[in-house]
């Protein structure tokens, strides 16, 4: 016999777990499922200091505390990998489990785009990680470089520079798109050098690792290798959909398309956090998708089932 559930969530992020925690305190039997450990983007971040009441706290720490409050009203969490979501609502993991659900929510965020460059599929794991937090402590005395200029990019720099000997931001443009305070940290931290109007063309490798990149400038055309031993690229994301391709709910890019009640087009299915098409995607942006999921699910539910 399948599983049945009011509510299924796909993904545990802060959209996720926010989603869990507002629907099981209103009643609902709750399912939330992810392939790795509760915590989305948050398991990835140094530090979080823009989420309203929390004045600053790592990420990790943040998606802790928001696991053990979104299971707390008996929601439940599940580890696996969804491979489809049926128009009729029902959620097929990849082992062949399914799970038949009155409505169900997706809120699998995005993951890191890659530079799409040569050397860099036998980098990957080698030299060039998504994940300061995680890696940058393998880095220790050594040199490397971090391509983007939004938040993520400076961020994850200053934070690589408690390892490494010199970390140099590889941005397209001559100015950084991130938050003003964060261009200070960066610009006013000896550790750290900026390399304007270049970008990335080829990962060198030696031995099978990471020991160069190879840079060009946009206006000159001029290439330069740069004899670094880690890489770390922050230049977007791509939404994390492919489960619902099927449903006709993406736009060109793969984003799901919601309306203000986070009902995509076909009912009882929502979406919720970055797998969303919109402009900003902030923790707290999440949170209150989450929120709003989990609140017109359960009229949906009094209203349809």
């Amino acid at each position: 016999m399948n599983k049945k559930a009011d509510l299924v969530i796909v993904g545990a992020g802060p959209a996720g777990m926010t989603a869990a925690l507002y629907a099981s305190r209103a009643g609902l039997s709750v399912i939330m499922i992810d392939a790795s450990a509760p915590g989305g983007k948050l398991l990835k971040t140094y530090l979080v200091d823009n989420y309203p009441g929390v004045p600053e706290i790592p990420g990790p720490d943040l998606a802790i505390q928001m696991y053990q409050q979104s299971v707390q009203f008996g929601a439940e969490f599940m580890n696996g990998m969804v491979k489809e979501v049926t128009k009729d609502r029902q959620v097929i993991l990849e082992n062949g489990e399914t799970i038949d659900a009155k409505t169900v929510l997706i809120a699998t965020g995005a993951k890191e785009r890659t530079l799409n460059i040569p050397g860099e599929e036998d980098a990957i794991g080698h030299g060039e990680s998504f994940c300061a937090v995680c890696d940058g402590a393998f880095f220790r005395n050594k040199d490397v470089a971090v391509i983007g200029g939004g938040n993520s990019a400076l961020e994850e720099t200053q934070f690589l520079t408690q390892f490494v000997n010199k970390a140099q931001i590889i941005i397209r443009r001559d100015a950084f798109r991130a938050e003003t305070h964060l261009q200070e940290k960066v610009e006013n931290n000896p550790k750290i050098e900026v390399i304007r109007d270049s970008i990335p063309k080829e990962v060198k490798l030696t031995d099978g690792k990471v020991s160069g990149l190879i840079i060009e400038n946009v206006k000159t055309k001029e290439q330069t290798e740069l004899p670094v031993s880690g890489l770390f690229p922050y230049i977007g994301h791509i939404p994390e959909t492919d489960m619902v391709k099927n449903l006709g709910i993406t736009d060109e890019a793969g984003y799901i398309v919601a309306n203000l009640q986070m009902q995509t087009a076909v009912p009882g299915v929502f979406a919720a956090g970055d797998c969303v098409s919109k402009d900003l995607r902030q923790i707290v942006t999440a949170a209150g998708d989450g929120a709003i999921a989990a609140q017109m699910a359960f009229k949906f539910i009094e209203d349809f089932c």
